[in-house]
């Protein structure tokens, strides 16, 4: 007994059309949303020696894009604002799929 297209349509519950997802059931799940300024390395005896009042160079020039991540992953990389007296940051530019998988290795 062969099944028809329109009999193979049923029963995947669609129209030929891809389906619908329901993202509602996502949208309340907490990622960790970070940015990073920059980085740098030290040995431990710099580390041992900072106090308050010190200055930590960064790997990173002003005016140089911000790292967005989200769970760790590297996602946009944005600029720094200021909005009422608070910080923040405009997203410039979100990092290509592919590009994120190759950096997974």
């Amino acid at each position: 007994m062969s099944q028809t297209k329109e009999d193979n349509q049923a029963d995947s519950g669609g129209s030929g059309q891809e389906q619908q997802y329901d993202l509602d059931l996502i949208l309340d799940i907490d990622l960790n949303v970070s940015v990073e300024l920059g980085k740098v390395k030290m040995p431990v005896s710099e580390l041992l020696q900072l106090g308050q009042g010190s200055i930590v160079e960064l790997a990173k020039s002003v005016g140089e894009p911000l790292d967005i991540y989200v769970n760790n992953t590297l996602i946009a990389k944005g600029e720094v604002v200021i909005l009422d007296q608070k910080f923040g940051i405009r997203v410039a530019d979100i990092i290509n799929p592919v590009e994120r998988v190759k950096s997974l290795n």
